[in-house]
């Protein structure tokens, strides 16, 4: 009988009103993803933010067990977040929760997904 290995679990969350003056700056974001990752337990290998005229933000930190990314629309108090993990250990909570903390929104949105279910 083969057994089912799940390679990664992957966590969707939007953010809905969030402070425009948090999302549209670049050195923010990342500062706050690159702490949600420590927070997070994260290996961090690396990462690159950039701030596109007039406005917004995407960027991601990679991490050893995968990557966290953020995409942002300060026209519309809006971040579109992204916690991929190939690993047990990361607490994406942690992450979440320091994120809401930093950006503040007004509503969450959150959806699990689990990927790559493989026969071992």
């Amino acid at each position: 009988m083969k057994l089912e290995k799940i390679l990664g679990n992957h966590t969707i969350v939007e953010f809905y009103g969030c402070l425009p003056s948090i999302i549209s700056d670049s050195k923010k974001v990342e500062e706050a993803f690159l702490e949600a990752a420590r927070l997070s337990h994260a290996r961090i290998i690396d990462s690159n933010f950039h701030y596109f005229k007039p406005y917004g933000v995407s960027g991601v930190v990679i991490i050893a067990e995968s990557h966290f990314s953020v995409h942002t629309w300060p026209e519309y108090n809006y971040a579109a977040i992204d916690f991929f993990s190939c690993s047990d250990v990361i607490d994406v909570d942690s992450a979440l929760n320091y994120l809401k903390s930093v950006f503040l929104p007004q509503d969450v949105k959150i959806t699990h997904l689990v990927r790559g279910i493989v026969k071992t």
